[in-house]
């Protein structure tokens, strides 16, 4: 556009001494004319570029905002409302990305399950914004107790998962270190949270339901012997 503003107002300066010379006579009003139109000429076609500038600038917001939308939509289908972390549909699927990344490399891979203790009771006892903030908590321990490589999912209820790629069992007790003495605050009561624990690791020709199998049955045992372990009175 400033081009052909520099070149509007070169052809008006060549051209006005000669109009001024022969403002009289016919040439000279045939001269004029023909500025004249020039001039419009490139005036309308400055118009047009300006036009076409504000259309594509509309077609990139709208294109912008388009995927803004779709990436929204995206992570509420794939992450979990309250806790922010990653739910069981993009957990399903991403295990079985690392799955046939674990056979194709014979990369460790692991998986923790994790059901929270005494969940039911927490919600009888203090409410329901008492269990939110539970799951809040733990989740947000969990969240940060592992490597940016690693997937920290909420399955549903007071069920959650931990997808540790490159990881094998012996450097569980590291993780697991890092999600005790969690406690959440509430209307001046401190509810200690504790959880029961079941994990495995991949084996050659593992599918992703395997895993989920074996750690929900490891999940299972660890629950009970917690259970009878507080039936049992001390001796």
């Amino acid at each position: 556009m400033l081009v052909l503003l520099a070149l509007t107002a070169a052809v008006v300066s060549l051209s006005f001494p000669q109009i001024l010379q022969e403002r009289k006579t016919v040439l000279g009003a045939g001269v004029f004319e023909t500025v004249f139109g020039l001039v419009s000429l490139i005036l309308l076609f400055i118009g047009y570029l300006t036009y076409e500038r504000f259309l594509i600038n509309r077609l990139r917001f709208e294109l912008a905002e388009g995927q803004f939308h779709s990436s929204m939509w995206r992570n509420l289908a794939l992450t979990d409302p309250l806790t922010g972390l990653y739910n069981r549909r993009f957990a399903e699927r991403h295990l079985r990305m690392e799955v046939a990344r674990a056979r194709r490399r014979c990369y460790a891979l692991t998986i923790v399950l994790f059901d929270l203790d005494h969940f039911k009771q927490i919600n009888d006892r203090f409410g329901h914004p008492a269990g939110d903030m539970v799951l809040k908590g733990f989740a947000d321990r969990l969240g940060k107790g592992v490597r940016e490589g690693d997937l920290a999912v909420r399955l549903g209820g007071d069920e959650f998962l931990l997808v540790l790629a490159e990881c094998d069992p012996a450097s569980l007790p590291s993780v697991l270190h890092r999600l005790e003495g969690i406690e959440v605050q509430f209307e001046g009561d401190r509810i200690p949270v504790s959880f029961s624990v079941g994990w495995t690791d991949y084996q050659a020709g593992d599918l992703a339901e395997d895993l989920f199998h074996r750690a929900d049955k490891a999940l299972y045992e660890d629950k009970e012997a917690r259970k009878q372990s507080v039936a049992v009175p001390p001796q």
